[in-house]
């Protein structure tokens, strides 16, 4: 065994990295830590080790461009051993990241751990929990079936909401007006590249501060939160009934990983990986997408939720929330650690985390839109195809074969995700339905990768008909400034 140590002398004279690894796996930390509730944040680096190293393989197949994902994905899953495999420890995984970062949070704030002083640790993990919501996201966008079609285009609709700089937001996360290659190439590099290198260098940092600033001790009743006193009474805390950290209490952490490991084995062997599901078709509406489980809260509360109060919610309540999240440990920063003491945060915490379980729960059988109840095979009205020429007749055959009736009303019937039609000449210009129509907005997808030229000159010819006879067209005021000038 010499040549061993001797690789290792070598190594060892030229990096110097025994004196500083010993003295970190070995500082004191207060015995009771090394307890079970403190093995969450360990599981969470570890879960994101194994999302880190499956991506990279599942990179060496993946093809990300609109024309050859979906099918590398049957490749992975029908023709490579074991490829079927390695995407369901990459998606489980993914499911088990985003809870267990959940709990840990969770299990931080109940043990005031975002308390002095470790404030830009609490804020550094708000950080990363986002970013791991941000790369299950882009990930289920790189499934690129009909779930994750329809999915991209919620958030698309979302990002369009943003006052201002919602248009160009959205074309710089679509590559353009509408899903398509380009779409694919941006998510992959965020999903591979952007968010996990980010989250990485926050990682390191906040590991950095849990060895320099110590585990937070255990919340015991009585025990008080001063800027003045509190690093020396940890400190001595630590070292008086202290315990080194390896093997003391690493134990637990490297068991608990294990067991987490375990699970996503067991689930992605039994269960499979998720999809993808049919080819991305953007003409069908009626596919009922449905997120992945940490967005199926947000699925369900937009689909009770009135339209009208829709985009207020979407813009204030998560920048609220991010915000109360970040500036907490500087509100409620010194006091009372233990959670028998503080029955607002333990209140707060369980009433999150009901909210959190029925909503999903309501997630997995709540339908898009609870008002979005009508057929594409239902005929559109006589009266609203009487005196209408060829041309505005094959345009009502395209609005029916589209199916947009399943979320548009027309004469009485028909869906009500979206605005009614009977009028909706009277509101909107050739200009602006031919836009529209091509291009999307709202909670309308874009049809110009479904609609040819042909088609979508009737569908729009067909439109500009829909209005009452007492009520003129729709006109754009500046075209008549510009032809009174040119007189």
């Amino acid at each position: 065994m010499a040549w061993y140590k001797n690789i290792y002398d070598w190594l060892e004279h030229r990096l110097q990295l025994e004196g500083p690894i010993k003295h970190e796996i070995m500082h004191p930390v207060p015995r009771k830590t090394a307890s079970w509730w403190y093995v969450f944040g360990s599981a969470s680096f570890v879960l994101l080790m194994l999302q880190i190293v499956t991506g990279i393989l599942l990179g060496l197949v993946y093809a990300p461009s609109a024309a050859h994902a979906w099918d590398s994905l049957q490749v992975l899953n029908h023709d490579l051993p074991l490829g079927w495999f390695l995407r369901a420890m990459h998606g489980w995984g993914s499911n088990f990241m985003v809870a267990v970062v959940l709990i840990h949070m969770a299990q931080v704030f109940l043990f005031g751990a975002h308390k002095y002083p470790r404030e830009l640790t609490w804020v550094l993990g708000v950080f990363m929990l986002l970013m791991t919501l941000g790369m299950a996201f882009t990930g289920q966008v790189l499934r690129f079936d009909q779930d994750s079609y329809w999915g991209l285009g919620i958030g698309a609709s979302i990002m369009g909401r943003v006052p201002f700089i919602g248009g160009p937001l959205v074309h710089l996360m679509l590559g353009g007006p509408m899903i398509n290659g380009a779409t694919l190439t941006r998510f992959f590099a965020l999903h591979v590249f952007v968010i996990p290198g980010t989250l990485l260098a926050f990682t390191a940092m906040h590991v950095w501060m849990v060895l320099k600033l110590g585990i937070n001790e255990w919340p015991t009743p009585g025990r008080i939160v001063r800027r003045e006193t509190y690093i020396a009474e940890y400190t001595e805390l630590a070292h008086k009934d202290g315990l080194p950290f390896v093997p003391g209490a690493v134990w637990k952490d490297l068991v608990f990983s294990a067991a987490i490991l375990f699970a996503v084995a067991v689930c992605a062997a039994v269960f499979g990986p998720y999809g993808p599901t049919g080819t991305p078709d953007p003409t069908i509406i009626a596919t009922v997408p449905k997120p992945d489980f940490f967005f199926l809260w947000l699925y369900t509360v937009l689909s009770f939720l009135p339209p009208e109060l829709e985009t207020p919610f979407l813009l204030i309540v998560p920048p609220i929330a991010v915000a109360i999240l970040v500036a907490l440990p500087f509100v409620a920063g010194v006091g009372e650690k233990s959670w028998w003491r503080r029955p607002v945060a333990v209140f707060s915490v369980m009433f999150i985390a009901i909210c959190f379980g029925v909503f999903t729960h309501l997630g997995t059988y709540t339908p898009w839109s609870p008002i979005m109840n009508a057929w594409s095979g239902a005929p559109i009205p006589v009266e609203l195809l009487h005196n209408r020429t060829p041309l505005e007749r094959q345009g009502a055959n395209v609005l029916q074969q589209k199916q947009c009736r399943n979320c548009h009303q027309l004469g009485g019937l028909g869906g009500q995700r979206g605005p009614a039609l009977d009028t909706v000449a009277t509101r909107l210009t050739e200009d602006q339905l031919i836009r529209q129509v091509l291009q999307g907005g709202g909670n309308m997808p874009a049809y110009g990768a479904a609609l040819s030229p042909a088609e979508t000159t009737a569908l729009v010819a067909y439109l500009k008909t829909l209005r009452p006879h007492y009520q003129p067209p729709a006109v754009d005021a500046s075209r008549g400034v510009v032809a009174m000038n040119t007189k």
